[in-house]
C-alpha cells in the first residue's frame, strides 16, 4: 500500500454516500460517528462528511481529514469490502492527534467486527 489515497478508495458520488447512509451499520462516540456497509469490491472505500458547521476553521477540517485518511490507510486491509463514511462533531478539535488515532482505531475494529457478523449471518 502506497502513501497515496487514490480515487478508487474514496466514496465520490452522492449515490455512494446515500447508499451508505441508507444501509449503514453505525458506530460512534461523542466526537466521531462511522457509518459502514458492505460493497461489491475487494477493497474498502472511505468518505468523509466534515462540515463548516461542525469545524469552523479550514485548518481544523484539514487536520482531521488527514488523520482520518492516514488511519484508514493503515487499516485498509482489515476493512476490505466496506464502504465507510466518517462524520465528526465540533469537540474533536480539542483532541490531540494521538487521541484521534486511538479513537479511530477503536472504531475501525468495532465496525469491522459488526460488519463481519452481519455478512456471516
Amino acid at each position: 500500500m502506497g502513501w497515496q489515497f487514490p480515487r478508487q478508495y474514496r466514496l465520490l458520488t452522492a449515490k455512494d454516500f446515500n447508499r451508505v447512509f441508507q444501509h449503514a451499520t453505525k458506530q460512534g462516540d461523542r466526537h466521531l460517528t462511522l457509518l459502514a456497509c458492505a460493497n461489491s469490491q475487494r477493497y474498502a472505500r472511505l468518505g468523509m462528511a466534515i462540515s463548516k458547521r461542525q469545524l469552523k476553521r479550514a485548518v481544523d477540517r484539514n487536520r482531521i481529514k488527514r488523520l482520518i485518511r492516514e488511519s484508514f490507510r493503515k487499516r485498509q486491509v482489515q476493512l476490505r469490502g466496506l464502504d465507510i463514511v466518517v462524520l465528526v462533531r465540533h469537540g474533536i478539535v480539542k483532541l490531540d492527534n494521538e487521541t484521534v488515532f486511538c479513537a479511530l482505531d477503536k472504531h475501525w475494529d468495532r465496525v469491522s467486527k459488526k460488519c463481519a457478523n452481519l455478512l456471516s449471518s
